[in-house]
């Protein structure tokens, strides 16, 4: 029934769509990461390994680890966030609470460094991981890839076509 004063069309019904308790949704989402548990193998022991292995190597890069170097002065809490990062992305667990992309931003990076932080992922997964858990990380860290080298781009008032990479324009070298 309409409350005097408000149109009839306005009278709050019952809504055909059932709200879920907390609890219900929390073992919906339980069930879901351990689908994917089940299907790829993946479980926070590999995600540890693969996460500590590969930032060992990006510290060691020529090209990335540089910047890494200029940004993180405590490895354990980022390998932590990582790990966590990981857990979310690889099984969606929800664990990871952050926001990568106003991280990278400010960073002087391009496509070049996008494709070498790829290379590394690459190169380390399918060293560490069984090929279907290996392949699941891939295609995440791409997308990620993808997204933040997008990200930046547009930060640094690029405007990308389909296909198209970010690369920062080089400042021009003159002789001392």
């Amino acid at each position: 029934m309409a409350k005097p004063g408000r149109p009839p069309y306005l009278t709050a019904m019952p809504s055909p769509f059932h709200i879920e308790d907390a609890a219900g949704a929390a073992a919906r989402r339980e069930a879901s990461v351990q689908r994917l548990r089940d299907e790829t193998g993946i479980d926070e022991a590999m995600i540890d390994a693969l996460v500590e292995r590969f930032y060992a190597r990006v510290r060691d890069d020529h090209l990335i680890g540089p910047i890494f170097a200029d940004h993180i002065t405590e490895w354990a809490p980022h390998l932590a966030q990582m790990k966590l990062f990981w857990s979310s992305v690889a099984l969606s667990t929800g664990a990871y609470q952050g926001r990568p992309m106003p991280k990278h931003l400010p960073l002087p990076i391009d496509a070049r460094h996008f494709d070498r932080w790829l290379e590394l992922f690459v190169e380390t997964a399918h060293t560490l991981c069984p090929p279907v858990a290996a392949a699941h990380f891939i295609e995440r860290a791409r997308r990620i890839a993808e997204s933040l080298e997008l990200g930046v781009a547009t930060a640094s008032g690029a405007i990308l076509a389909k296909g198209e990479r970010f690369i920062r324009k080089a400042e021009a070298w003159t002789p001392e």
